[in-house]
């Protein structure tokens, strides 16, 4: 088994990161063999509607455009698991997040009967982390998050999310114009919640990992 982690946040070591490598633990307890990158270290772009993967006699579910996340998405069908994580900015994934699912689904889609070329089959486990509460996302978000899981349902495998929310957003409140948050609050969310988030993003990992 091959389990590949993306880190779609700017942050390699806060929030996202932690849930992401808890998810990674639990991948390689279950055997897997597992790659963590982190998608903001990569140089690259949206799709760029440049048709080759389009062309008559052209591979599939190959991205032909020449930058840092082609490989990636070649390693993305290769696998057997793949765990995005990304933090909820403006009430969506971040714009990194979004470039590599278009880049993905559409080298992917046939434009002959908007069916799949993909045969293979990819688990994906995404991860969403927020500094709104759990109530804001069931009614605000969880939409989203619900377009984004059909949007990988195209590698053919389980999705799963969790939604790790009321995150704690820096170390030091008092160094930031942040009066609008309970600083005590997150405080209190970190040292009883994340725990629990952290577990929930290890199981991920093990369960995705160990489907075959």
């Amino acid at each position: 088994m091959k389990t590949i982690i993306i880190n779609g946040s700017p942050r390699k070591n806060w929030n996202t990161a932690m849930m992401l490598k808890e998810a990674q633990k639990g991948a390689e307890a279950a055997g897997a063999e597992t790659e963590y990158i982190d998608l903001f270290d990569l140089s690259f772009t949206g799709c760029r509607s440049c048709l080759a993967c389009k062309r008559k006699g052209a591979e599939r579910c190959k991205c032909f455009w020449k930058d840092d996340l082609s490989p990636v998405l070649d390693r993305i069908f290769a696998s057997d698991a793949l765990i995005i994580g990304s933090p909820i900015y403006l009430g969506d994934v971040t714009s990194q997040v979004h470039g590599l699912i278009e880049r993905l689904h559409f080298c992917a889609l046939s434009y002959d009967d908007y069916s799949n070329y993909f045969t293979g089959k990819v688990n994906v486990g995404i991860i969403l982390t927020m500094n709104a509460p759990k109530a804001f996302y069931d009614r605000a978000y969880s939409r989203k998050a619900d377009e984004i899981a059909r949007s990988f349902r195209a590698l053919n495998g389980t999705v799963k999310t969790y939604a790790c929310c009321d995150t704690l957003q820096v170390k030091e409140y008092s160094k930031y114009s942040m009066a609008g948050f309970d600083e005590g609050h997150k405080r209190e969310m970190r040292e009883k919640q994340f725990p629990l988030d952290l577990e929930e993003a290890f199981r991920m990992g093990a369960e995705l990992s160990g489907v075959s």
